[in-house]
């Protein structure tokens, strides 16, 4: 079978490998020229499988205000003429309760476990060189009532293969040192040992290489975007783009925030909006002032992972529509708050590099995977800020829907205990 696979970031290149391991012919159309180079590119690197809860729970409401007032709040939602805009925060708010976010939480974790033993895998197949470790993750909290929070969600997810420990604050300096220079007074963390970072942007590159290697039955056609689709009776018979028709057997549709357009051109309206986040590269090299652990300052919503010779410090949701304009004050105030906590960093002042991308992200939280209302269109999309986390096992998803295998049963619902409705989630 000849397939199509639209968008060369992490889900549609893992989504290339899977279904070229299961022999079929792939040609992956990107409008950039080279791959990995929209979200993928330079995330924060933490491949964070035990953490996954969406962004919609139930605190939300009484935090609405600080998003639509605070021009320093973590996320910030500026409201736009936008009818997309609107519709997708109405999905999201809805979204906002306690069973919802539970439920979400349990297929995500059931998804992302899953995805970690497919990246085994495809690393036992390949050894890519993209910095992949173990470097255990320190979720640090600033305050007694996200103590609390944090114990009871470690509670719950404990239930679900979660193996997680909370530490005292001086635990956590021992399980991270660098911590104690920054002065904070922290009230404990949450520590995952098997957690692990790795730099999404260049496992793009190197997968992609790999993919086009002669005997793979892959081809690659950068620069490429496409302009519409030709559909009838039900079906794609050819992608319109500006290198011409591009025709084949199936299409898969992993461009993420770009898919909301293709699919539109296709009759298709996809509940995904664009989430705008930020992040910071800086040297690091074996610098002990630096952490080694993967660590999230939860109060700030920043993520900070050491990638062989960098440090990538990544936060910040802005709910702007398709801009990815790089604001001043937006990473400055990432950098302002990577220097409080890790005061090496001052040393490197101006020699940051700052970047942005738009996360895809419908308004639960879990992806969209599989078969369309057009019989031979698919769909790899909305992972969110879970791409890179998710996106060994959305393929693996995929492909099996694709060609007509049975559902992996690490992902099948009877696997996992479901919340009732009137159950407590915190026991």
């Amino acid at each position: 079978m000849r397939i199509c696979i639209i968008g060369a970031g992490v889900i549609g290149l893992t989504s290339a490998h899977a279904l070229a391991r299961r022999g079929h012919e792939i040609i992956v159309v990107d409008a950039y020229e080279q791959a990995g180079q929209g979200a993928s590119k330079a995330n924060g690197a933490q491949l964070s499988y035990s953490y996954v809860a969406p962004l919609a729970d139930a605190t939300v409401w009484k935090s609405l205000p600080a998003y639509l007032l605070d021009p320093q709040s973590p996320l910030r939602w500026q409201p736009q003429w936008d009818i997309r805009q609107w519709q997708w925060v109405v999905r999201f708010l809805h979204a906002c309760t306690t069973h919802r976010s539970r439920q979400s939480s349990i297929e995500l974790l059931r998804l992302a476990f899953f995805s970690r033993d497919c990246l085994t895998q495809l690393q036992n197949e390949l050894a890519l060189d993209f910095d992949l470790r173990t470097a255990g993750k320190l979720v640090m909290l600033s305050s007694a009532k996200a103590v609390d929070v944090a114990s009871r969600q470690l509670d719950f997810q404990r239930r679900y293969g979660c193996v997680q420990e909370m530490l005292s604050p001086a635990d956590c300096l021992k399980v991270e040192p660098s911590l104690a220079l920054s002065g904070r007074d922290w009230f404990g963390g949450v520590y995952t040992s098997s957690e692990q970072v790795g730099d999404c942007g260049v496992f793009c590159t190197q997968l992609s290489k790999h993919l086009a290697q002669a005997g793979n039955k892959v081809e690659f056609a950068f620069n490429t975007s496409i302009t519409s689709a030709i559909v009838a009776g039900g079906k794609i018979m050819a992608l319109q783009s500006t290198a011409g028709d591009i025709v084949a057997d199936a299409y898969v549709l992993a461009n993420g925030v770009g898919s909301v357009a293709t699919a539109a051109s296709m009759g298709i309206e996809l509940p995904i909006y664009p989430l705008k986040g930020y992040s910071l590269t800086y040297e690091a090299s074996d610098d002990k002032q630096l952490p080694s652990v993967s660590v999230t300052d939860l109060s700030k919503k920043i993520v900070y992972a050491r990638i062989g010779k960098y440090l990538r410090v990544a936060g910040k949701v802005e709910m702007t529509g398709n801009d990815l304009s790089l604001k001043p004050q937006r990473w400055a105030g990432i950098a302002n708050e990577a220097q409080q906590l890790f005061p090496a960093l001052r040393q490197q002042q101006g020699r940051t590099s700052p970047w942005t991308g738009l996360r895809p992200a419908t308004p639960t939280g879990i992806p969209i995977i599989g078969r369309s209302k057009l019989k031979n269109l698919y769909l790899n999309t909305g992972h969110g800020a879970l791409g890179w986390t998710l996106a060994c096992g959305s393929a693996e998803k995929l492909a099996s829907e694709l060609c007509n295998e049975p559902i992996p049963a690490a992902l099948q619902t009877s696997q996992t205990h479901q919340i009732k409705p009137h159950e407590n989630p915190h026991g």
